[in-house]
């Protein structure tokens, strides 16, 4: 019996340590929590976009700690495509969103400007699956840090990290709500779309700028 609790408590690290390393990676602030943010605060297909955030958490982690992490890394064409391509998208991203900061009326375009299900869809899978900085964090970083954890300890270090995914979207983008009365006037709508703006181009350029 004290075999197995000792067992039981060793497992229970490799969770925990999945769970602080991947709540420290996904709640620092990026392109796919601040659309998520934005998505709560508008009320906007909620439930998918919390949804899609966290498959797409899930399976990522599960394929960096499967051995993918490391393979992509051995690709620099690869790795190269996903920086430019994705540096791309974050710009365009940061200058729309500058553009809705310093547009007049912008409450009323934004109420006028509701995504459908496709739209909505395809925008949470494009913030999510087109920033390299996912695939860096979350594939080859965890992933990396994962397999060293063993056979089946790395399994239970996955499940921490995915936990922290779980709980950090779920809360963000339900959560936002409370924040809503934050935002009943135009000025704070255009100070969350200026730093909304601001992140995005930077990181952008901490794409471009980084050593090859």
């Amino acid at each position: 019996m004290a075999v197995i609790h000792e067992k039981e408590i060793a497992l229970l690290t490799y969770y925990l340590k999945g769970l602080g390393l991947g709540a420290g990676l996904i709640v620092a602030i990026g392109s796919q929590n601040a659309h998520v943010l934005r998505m709560g605060l508008q009320r906007q297909h909620v439930a998918l976009t919390v949804l899609v955030c966290i498959v797409c958490e899930t399976l990522l982690i599960a394929a960096g700690v499967a051995g993918v992490g490391a393979a992509i890394e051995r690709q620099p064409l690869l790795v190269d495509l996903a920086r430019w391509g994705g540096a791309s998208f974050l710009a365009w991203y940061g200058l729309r969103a500058w553009r809705s900061a310093f547009a007049p009326q912008a409450l009323q375009a934004r109420a006028s400007a509701q995504l459908n299900l496709r739209q909505a869809l395809l925008t949470v899978l494009a913030v999510t699956l087109l920033n390299p900085h996912v695939y860096l964090d979350t594939v080859l970083l965890l992933g990396t840090v994962g397999a060293q954890q063993g056979p089946q300890q790395k399994w239970w270090f996955a499940a921490g990290a995915m936990s922290a995914a779980l709980v950090w979207f779920t809360l963000l983008g339900f959560g936002a709500r409370l924040l809503s009365h934050w935002f009943v006037k135009p000025a704070a709508w255009r100070m969350l779309d200026g730093v909304i703006g601001a992140v995005m181009l930077l990181l952008a350029a901490t794409l471009i700028l980084q050593p090859g």
